[in-house]
Formats: C-alpha cells, sequence, structure tokens
C-alpha cells in the first residue's frame, strides 16, 4: 500500500491516469464475510484529516471493529483529487486494524469519476481489496430518476459509458450514486450495497463509518 503522496496537481492526474489502466470491473472474489465502510472527516478547519474504517460481519451487519487515525492534512481541496487528500489517513487507519475486510464501501466515487478513478477506485487498487463507491451526490453523469421503490436504479451515463448506478435505498428518499470502484462489477456492487441496507438510506456500512468519522468522541 505505498504509494508517494508529495505531488503536484498534475503528477496527481497523471497517477490516476496510469492507475486507470489497472482497474477490473468484473467480480474478482471469494466469499464476502467482513464488509468495511470508509469515511473521511477533518478537523481545525481542515487541517486534520480523520479516517474512519468501520468493520462489519456479512451478512449479518454485525459490528466488527472500528479504526480512527488523525494526520495532518497533505493536500488541498480539489474536487476530482479527494484520494489524494483522504486516502493517507485511510491507509493509516486500516494498518491499525486487526481484521481485513473483503469489501469496502467508501464514502464517494469509484469508477463514476471524471478520468474514472475515484477515492473507492484507488483505494481498491493499492490494496487489492474489491471496493465499491457509495456517494449522497453526483460527481458527474447524466441519468433519468429512478422509480420510487426501494431498489430501483437507473444508468448513470457519461456520454454514451455507464459508469454507474443511481440506486434507490429506500421508498421516498434520494437515491444514491453507486458505482464499482476495483474488482468487482456495477450489477453486483448494487446487490452488496442493497444487501447492506436495513431501514436507512445509507447502508449500514457507511452510516457506522460515518458516525465515527463525525463524531470521533
Amino acid at each position: 500500500m505505498d504509494q508517494n503522496w508529495n505531488l503536484t496537481y498534475s503528477q496527481a492526474v497523471e497517477m490516476q491516469n496510469q492507475l486507470r489502466k489497472r482497474l477490473v470491473l468484473e467480480d474478482c472474489f471469494g466469499e464476502i464475510r467482513c464488509v468495511a465502510g470508509v469515511d473521511v472527516g477533518f478537523e481545525e478547519e481542515g487541517s486534520i484529516t480523520r479516517a474512519a474504517v468501520s468493520l462489519l460481519d456479512f451478512p449479518s451487519l454485525r459490528p466488527v471493529e472500528n479504526a480512527l487515525f488523525r494526520c495532518a492534512t497533505r493536500f488541498p481541496y480539489i474536487p476530482g483529487l479527494l484520494s489524494f487528500r483522504e486516502l493517507p489517513a485511510v491507509l493509516e487507519a486500516l494498518d491499525t486494524l486487526q481484521n481485513m475486510p473483503d469489501l469496502f464501501l467508501c464514502d464517494g466515487q469509484g469508477y463514476a469519476h471524471p478520468r474514472r478513478l475515484g477515492i473507492a477506485s484507488h483505494l481498491g487498487i493499492l490494496t487489492g481489496i474489491p471496493s465499491i463507491g457509495v456517494a449522497k451526490s453526483r460527481l458527474i453523469g447524466r441519468y433519468v430518476e429512478p422509480p420510487n421503490e426501494k431498489g430501483s436504479w437507473s444508468p448513470l451515463r457519461d456520454a454514451d459509458e455507464i459508469i454507474g448506478a443511481v440506486l434507490r435505498t429506500r421508498k421516498g428518499v434520494s437515491p444514491l450514486f453507486i458505482s464499482p470502484g476495483h474488482l468487482i462489477s456495477l450489477e453486483t456492487s448494487i446487490q452488496f450495497v442493497m444487501a447492506c441496507v436495513t431501514r436507512f438510506r445509507l447502508p449500514e456500512t457507511t452510516r457506522a463509518a460515518h458516525r465515527l468519522a463525525s463524531n470521533p468522541c
């Protein structure tokens, strides 16, 4: 998981372009017994990055382990390059875990990214663990609003390419923007997100990590 994070804007973009060549958007994994939510918050006006990883048993969604790591923020806020701002702390948090997950659900984008390498894809490539982007808002792409029924979805498209799905996890709530990160297909990504949803809009993985990232005390 070693990577040089001391990069300029152009170097970071070039790294994304190179890493994109390693993406695998088909199912390449065995049994999924542990899923992890990943979320990142900030303290002291953005100068401190606070990364949270919450492990849950699958399919019971029983909490297994949490990790929280703080470090100095090393990269400015630049849309499309958030993984360079957030992943250093996420990787440090992962290093403190007793167990590793079989699948990541990241609060952010996967393939649904201008250079097809959001934080979920970046994390998946660095760790070799399948990953899914579970975003609360759209970064790029166009779509038709999915039907107002739990589990309904519509394709998220960029030009002629399907880059993700707009997924209604509950009736009457705003949809989520799902995209495969690495080592998983879009269809299977949708299935796992829905398998992690209980009675809330967000999957339990994301909810657990968000609570930890937002309320570290």
